[in-house]
This record gives structure tokens, C-alpha cells and sequence, in this order.
């Protein structure tokens, strides 16, 4: 399945072009009073929901992709979890221009490890990226990103996978400079997630998967995923020993060589193999 959310705020099955609103599935969802749940409850409850997404969608009305305002993907995540230079190419051009080190030693994701950004940053591809510091070097980052389906503490890298709920493509905005990259990262609109998610079970192995970025249709990032350093099974392996991820958190996988600016008007493009294209406005 092909999940997305938007508009209101609606729940669409993805059909090709089309959009099937399925909203009405969420009525099976139980009630919530305060404190509410710390997880995001699409997520957490997608086994019980599919059979019903596909039962709403036979009924459902129709409208295309491109009349809609794409939300992201998952409305609650707990946390954005992210991998810095998890790609060897990307890792060398990151140390050869210093624009992006910032005269800084660039350490390997083994020894540095992974780091946070704020779900405040979370927007959907039909809410763009928003320059706030035009002055300073914005650069694009795709990356594959996976959703964690249920609670996970100190899994196996052989069972990562089975806690997978969906994948999505992700921007990791990023400006360059001194900071610390949790602040860099996570400038409002900085984490564009989208267009919809893919369920894991029609997504399959994440390995393997081609990404392509262009701005402007020019050419800027094009890689596979089976180079990353450490795959999506390592990722969830090792973070769930620091972290408890639970259902809706993001796990950001790492972005490839070719991150360059953007500038306020250009149009990015990220497509994933399985996923299909999130096109995303910069103003």
C-alpha cells in the first residue's frame, strides 16, 4: 500500500495518479483523552487498519495527486532520528570542501553516531522548504527514510527490519556552518517527508533502492542504497540500544555525495525507486 495523508488532514490510499480518500477507516481507531499516547496511532494500529483501508477504498471517492495539499506521511512522530555521512562518497566530499566541514574534522558514523532533529521541522512535500537564512549556505539532502512500526529496544540487526512499518523519502535540509548539526537540521520546514509512505511489505528490502535529486531538473544527487555505510537494519540495530523507538518515530538513513544549494525558487525532485517522485518548492 501506498499511504498518504492530506488536506484536512484526510487518509488517502495512493492509486497511481489518484487518490483514494479512505479517511473513514479511521473511525476503528479508539478514542483519546489527555494524557494522550506518545506514539503516532496510524501507525501503531496500521495491521488492524489495512483490511479496512481496502474495504473504505472500494467505496471511496476519487481525486487526483495533483489537486491535493500532501501532508506528511505520518502526522505524530515521537522523534527524527538521522545518520550523518552514511554514504563513503559523501563522506569524502565532506571532508574535501570546506564549506560544508566548516574547518572541522568530519568523523565517520561509527565513531560520531547518529543525532536527533526536531519534530518541529516536519513538513509534507506540498509545504515546501522555507530559506529563513538566506545568507547562509542552504544545501539539499534525499535520503530514504524508514518508519518504525512498533516498539523497539536492543533488536538484532537480523529482526530490524520486521519493526518497519513503512518507508518515505526525506529531505535533510541542512545549513552550513559551525553549529551543531541537530540545530542546523532543524530549522522549521527542514525535514520534508513524503510524498506518502510505502508499506514494508510492498516495499521489501531497502537495500538496493536507486534515489535521484535534481533541482531545476538539473542533475545533483544520484546513488543506491545498497552503499550505505551502515544499512537500515544496522541503523535500527544499533540506535534501538541507545534509543526506544517506538511506532511513528523516523529513522533518516543517510544522504549521498552531490548536496549542493538551494535557493529560494528552485524546485527539488527526490524520487526513490518503489516510492515514486515528492517534488518540493523552496521559497
Amino acid at each position: 500500500m501506498k499511504i498518504c495523508r492530506f488536506d484536512d488532514n484526510r487518509l488517502g490510499l495512493v492509486d497511481g495518479d489518484k487518490i483514494l480518500d479512505v479517511t473513514s477507516a479511521l473511525d476503528a481507531l479508539p478514542a483519546y483523552r489527555y494524557p494522550l499516547p506518545r506514539t503516532d496511532q496510524l501507525i501503531e494500529n496500521l495491521d488492524m487498519l489495512k483490511p479496512r483501508i481496502l474495504e473504505a477504498a472500494k467505496s471511496a471517492k476519487c481525486v487526483p495527486v495533483s489537486s491535493v495539499t500532501l501532508l506528511p506521511p505520518v502526522a505524530n512522530p515521537g522523534k527524527v532520528v538521522a545518520a550523518p555521512v552514511n554514504y563513503k562518497a559523501h563522506l569524502e566530499e565532506s571532508r574535501a570542501d570546506v564549506e560544508i566541514n566548516h574547518n572541522r574534522q568530519v568523523i565517520e558514523i561509527q565513531t560520531i553516531g547518529m543525532f536527533l532533529k526536531a519534530t518541529s521541522s516536519i513538513v509534507g512535500a506540498s509545504e515546501g522548504v522555507k530559506v529563513s537564512l538566506p545568507e547562509r549556505r542552504n544545501d539539499h539532502e534525499i535520503e530514504l527514510v524508514a518508519i518504525i512500526g512498533k516498539k523497539a529496544r536492543n533488536v538484532s540487526k537480523e529482526d530490524a527490519l520486521n519493526y518497519v512499518a513503512g518507508y518515505c523519502t526525506g529531505l535533510d535540509m541542512t545549513i552550513r556552518g559551525p553549529e551543531e548539526r541537530s540545530l542546523r537540521k532543524s530549522l522549521d520546514t527542514f525535514t520534508v517527508l513524503g510524498p506518502w509512505f510505502v508499506t514494508a511489505d510492498e516495499f521489501g528490502e531497502p537495500s538496493g533502492q536507486q534515489m535521484v535529486l535534481t533541482v531545476n531538473d538539473e542533475p545533483r544527487q544520484n546513488a543506491n542504497t545498497r552503499d550505505l555505510i551502515l544499512s537500515v537494519r544496522d541503523l535500527i540495530s544499533w540506535g534501538s540500544t541507545f534509543y526506544t523507538f517506538q511506532p511513528g518515530d523516523i529513522l533518516m538513513t543517510g544522504t549521498p555525495e552531490g548536496v549542493n544549494r538551494v535557493v529560494a525558487g528552485d524546485t527539488i525532485k527526490a524520487t526513490i525507486d518503489k516510492i515514486g517522485t515528492m517534488s518540493v518548492k523552496v521559497r
